[in-house]
């Protein structure tokens, strides 16, 4: 769990550079691009330290590998909560070959909305961690 919670920092480190430095010299759709896919990435990452969080308690059997059966398992296991729901959508979304001019401007909007909450996810995980 912890190499993942690892990964997704460093998911938001290149995501930050992105923003804060390559935006600053490149303005083109390829730096936006990526700077979905890091956060996308980071939210994976999480996904899969919360999902392997869940196996060492006994909650699940198994941690799925693919990002839409996690994201399915994470809508599975916690229905009630919106924000994890709006993750879910987005990993989805992202994933999904299909996905229209309309799917993209949302993901783009909630990756504004997730760089706000990701540092709470990632910190609340890290205590779940430590708790053990």
């Amino acid at each position: 769990m912890n190499e993942n919670l690892d990964n997704a920092q460093e998911e938001i480190k290149r995501a930050d550079h992105l923003i804060f430095v390559s935006l600053k010299y490149t303005r083109t759709c390829d730096v936006l691009k990526h700077i979905i896919e890091r956060h996308i990435n980071c939210i994976d990452f999480t996904f899969t330290a919360l999902l392997e969080h869940l196996k060492e308690q006994g909650k699940i059997e198994e941690v799925p590998t693919a990002p839409i059966p996690k994201a399915n398992k994470i809508k599975e296991l916690f229905p009630d909560d919106e924000y994890l729901k709006e993750l879910v959508i987005t990993i989805i979304k992202s994933e999904s070959p299909e996905t229209t001019e309309d799917d993209t401007k949302q993901i783009a909007n909630f990756v504004c909305k997730f760089k706000n909450y990701r540092t709470q996810l990632v910190k609340e995980l890290m205590m779940l961690e430590t708790k053990e």
